[in-house]
């Protein structure tokens, strides 16, 4: 082969020589450096970079575990105010519609004056005490349930309470003061059961409202505060959990051993 041939004749590629079957006496060492993934990743930037990933790695996986331990307080929280609720409020049903019962006792008794009980014989007299215990033991039963009797005879007027039926004229009391119960009203725990049934005074001096602050503070919604609370609650129980997993390494025998000891 001449020089000219030399010079047309085209050199191998690198590639094609390092994928070429070698032969078997051949122990010349094959440089695989520039093809490892892990050189070209950055294993070869030092421990410290690797640090700084794991580190990285480690604070979006507490913030991850900090988010999860306080929706699960917020879900058992949750959970307990619905199942206090429908412990408290599961007789609400049943209980509107036994007050008729106790009205009719009301107005059993009510019909008997004074005049008719003192010339009663006993039979009658104790039909009349028979009535009276039923319906003082039904009250108490009710209080047992968290049902309780309003009757706000000489109080405010509230609307949130009380249902008003009538007006009346009257100069010595001040305007919307409650001054007959027709029907009493029932609350079960912070819930309107039935609203009193009531007339209310007019024309009388105006009731004393209480001061109102010139600037009253925004009060926060109660659902998002407790679920604030939980969060903060939550996020302090997993940072004392995270600190008292750093107090503690392994020894040389490979048992933990407490730094704090």
């Amino acid at each position: 082969m001449n020089e000219d041939d030399a010079k047309d004749t085209p050199k191998p590629d690198a590639a094609a020589e390092a994928a070429a079957p070698r032969p078997a006496n051949d122990d010349t060492p094959i440089d695989t450096a520039a093809d490892d993934p892990a050189e070209k990743s950055g294993w070869e930037k030092g421990p410290e970079a690797d640090a700084a990933m794991l580190q990285a790695e480690n604070d979006e996986l507490r913030d991850r575990m900090l988010r999860l331990m306080a929706e699960m307080e917020n879900m058992r929280r949750r959970a307990e105010r619905e199942k206090e609720d429908s412990r408290k409020y599961a007789v609400t049903t049943f209980a509107r519609d036994i007050l008729a019962v106790g009205d009719n006792m009301s107005r059993a008794i009510q019909s008997i004056d004074e005049d008719a009980r003192a010339i009663a014989d006993q039979a009658v007299k104790n039909l009349i005490e028979g009535v009276e215990m039923t319906e003082r033991e039904m009250l108490n039963v009710f209080e047992r349930h968290g049902i309780k009797r309003i009757e706000p005879e000489g109080e405010k007027f509230d609307p949130n309470f009380h249902q008003a039926m009538f007006e009346a004229e009257n100069p010595d009391v001040a305007s919307g003061t409650v001054i007959q119960v027709v029907q009493p009203g029932y609350v079960i725990g912070e819930r309107v059961l039935r609203p009193a049934m009531v007339g209310v005074s007019k024309g009388g001096p105006k009731a004393q409202a209480a001061p109102e602050p010139s600037e009253a503070p925004a009060q926060p919604d109660d659902k998002a505060q407790a679920e604030a609370e939980s969060t903060a609650e939550a996020q302090a129980a997993a940072k004392s959990h995270e600190d008292a997993a750093r107090a503690k390494t392994a020894g040389p025998s490979g048992k933990t051993v407490d730094r704090n000891a």
